[in-house]
């Protein structure tokens, strides 16, 4: 893949500038004020704020939540080294922002004109003159060329993937910027264009972007870093004068004064701290503390209360995650039997008091699932691939026919290991030819974990395998990532309803030894690079809905994880002194709308200070 450098812009490949010069110039093409993936964005020209928001709610007050995990020590998210702090995302504006009330449809933010293509191979963004730094410094079609360049040469690969098909960014004038696309594949690409991040130019061009830093960077956000201590907190204030203000998309937005992130290191404290007042917001994911943990003071008198905010989008992978690039998870069928030693029911009757559901899908609780056997669309996407893809991709049905007896799965498990080349001698399971134990080592950095890790650790103890445990901190968990010096972790990979360019870095071989990319696993596979970027090119929702089904199916059967669980909804405990709108957007939880009513706090702050 060539880095997109300025230096290359004015070589472009002759298929895309023929269909780029013959498409329609901008000066025909309407400048609109949204874009949607499909159809048409649902909100006209002149609306006042998103539906879902209260355009009057007042501003103020403040939010503590719990960051659990050593520290960080760098305020650069985009950068491969270093742990960067929580929340940092709330500086920065993009071009663009969503509605999370429809499905995928984007509204101007600092740019307030669009102009796309017919036949999407360029589009065109003008910046809000008004629009400007927390230095006081505006934003400029510069900036926006050179935070492309900047994240595609020195940031996360992510970016490369992401945005790997843009070919060029052109500085029209002052306040108007032209992304060029090498191809017209991708349906999505001219929307999440307008998600990139905008850095000021004039700030980092003297600055080293690769290395971490704990400086209080300028953003276009309306917040801006207020406190930064390494080991204890960071602190984001809402801006004042935050030039977006008034804007459409905002109004109703950004409320809450300001945005306290305390650190800690163990999950248990951090929970004690939310019992006792010291935090304001967590999000449980525990299903014991949620069924049976709330029987203390402060919520029996009224001052705490749960909410359940269903999920709008598919249901995240969240599993443990096999390295292919060793030797141990070579063959599928070790895969396969180490995923029939994860006893979900007993987990789900003993732990989670029944609160959860097995996850099968990589698109789970949306109509991407695959189900029941290939349909004739998906065969066709397949059959390209026999060779290299099981036989169970085209016969089998879905979800895969495991049983949910322990008894019989270890029996399956073992059965499948002695196809594998593998025996057991004095209790132990080794390699029938080499005489090798089949060892594996699962790595955490959060205890939260362990009470899930140990059943299966037992279970896979039964079989022969010498299987172990670890928790290290956070810094030398993420080393050991970027290293892939690991062989199970755990890993989570959301999905939108409207998967696309992420899928490349989630999947493909281009990213599976691209330091801290999401391909943690490795994976290299033809069939999955076709059907990845077979997704990404879908036209249509049906298109994107049978494509993905196949991409569901080969993944499934690869066995590349042990899939968790999950709930359909997200579950949270506050302190009562927040406002929000309800019913809440379809498509996404946004913190955003929140508010805090300052009458209520004082009232809390005051109890406490009392007990």
């Amino acid at each position: 893949m060539l880095p997109v450098m300025r230096c290359l812009f004015i070589s472009t490949l002759a298929v895309g500038w023929l269909s780029s010069a013959l498409a329609d110039e901008p000066d025909t093409v309407p400048t609109v004020h949204g874009l949607a993936l499909y159809d048409e964005p649902e909100l006209e020209v002149g609306f006042s704020h998103f539906p879902y928001v209260n355009p009057d709610a007042p501003k103020g007050g403040s939010i503590t939540r719990a960051a659990v995990g050593s520290s960080f020590d760098s305020t650069n998210p985009f950068i491969i080294r270093g742990t960067p702090a929580i929340g940092i995302g709330e500086i920065y504006d993009t071009l663009l922002v969503m509605n999370p009330d429809e499905p995928f449809s984007v509204y101007g933010l600092l740019a307030e004109g669009i102009r796309l293509d017919p036949e999407r191979y360029w589009i065109e963004f003008d910046i809000r003159p008004e629009a400007r730094f927390h230095d006081g410094e505006p934003v400029t079609a510069e900036d926006v060329a050179f935070s492309f360049e900047l994240l595609i040469e020195e940031g996360n690969p992510f970016y490369r993937g992401y945005y790997a098909d843009v070919e060029r960014v052109d500085v029209i004038d002052r306040h108007t910027v032209r992304f060029e696309f090498a191809t017209n594949h991708s349906r999505e690409l001219p929307l999440i264009v307008g998600q990139l991040p905008i850095l000021p130019k004039h700030y980092w061009e003297e600055r080293e972007f690769g290395s971490p830093t704990l400086a209080r960077h300028p953003g276009s956000g309306p917040y801006r870093l207020a406190e930064v201590e390494p080991g204890r907190r960071i602190v984001y204030e809402l801006l004042p004068d935050y030039w977006g203000r008034d804007l459409p998309v905002n109004r109703g937005r950004h409320n809450i004064g300001r945005l306290i992130y305390d650190y800690y290191r163990d999950r248990d404290i951090a929970w004690e701290a939310f019992k006792a007042g010291v935090m304001d917001y967590r999000t449980d994911a525990r299903a014991a503390t949620w069924a049976i943990g709330y029987d203390f003071p402060a919520y029996r008198d009224g001052l705490v209360k749960r909410i359940t905010v269903p999920d709008g989008q598919p249901s995240p992978m969240q599993a443990f995650i096999f390295n292919l690039r060793q030797e141990t998870f070579q063959d599928p069928r070790v895969r396969e039997a180490l995923n029939l030693t994860f006893d979900f029911p007993w987990l789900n009757a003993n732990l989670f008091y029944d609160s959860y559901s097995r996850t099968e899908s990589y698109f789970q609780n949306s109509e991407m699932a695959a189900e029941g056997p290939p349909s004739e669309e998906e065969l066709a996407l397949l059959e390209p691939h026999r060779n290299e893809l099981p036989d169970a991709v085209f016969n089998e049905t879905l979800p895969i026919d495991h049983p949910l007896d322990l008894r019989e799965r270890l029996r399956i498990a073992y059965d499948l290991l002695r196809e594998a080349g593998y025996e057991v001698r004095d209790g132990i399971l080794v390699n029938s030819e080499s005489g090798r134990p089949l060892r594996i080592e699962i790595m955490l950095f959060d205890s939260g974990l362990e009470r899930v890790v140990q059943p299966m650790l037992r279970n896979m103890s039964r079989l022969g395998i010498q299987s172990t445990l670890r928790i290290v901190d956070i810094n030398q968990y993420l080393n050991r990532l970027r290293s892939f010096d690991f062989e199970v972790v755990t890993g989570q990979f959301p999905q939108s309803n409207n998967p696309g360019n992420e899928q490349r870095e989630y999947w493909t071989s281009a990213f599976a030894e691209s330091p801290q990319s999401r391909n943690l696993m490795g994976l290299q596979s033809p069939a999955v690079d076709d059907l990845v970027e077979r997704l990404i090119r879908a036209d249509s929702r049906d298109e994107l809905n049978t494509t993905a089904r196949a991409l569901d199916r080969v993944l499934r059967w690869k066995f590349i994880m042990i899939p968790h669980y999950h709930s359909g909804e997200t579950r949270i405990a506050v302190w009562d002194k927040f406002g929000y709108p309800e019913p809440f957007p379809t498509y996404g939880f946004d913190m955003s709308a929140w508010w805090v009513d300052t009458e209520r706090e004082n009232e809390i702050n005051q109890r406490l200070r009392r007990r």
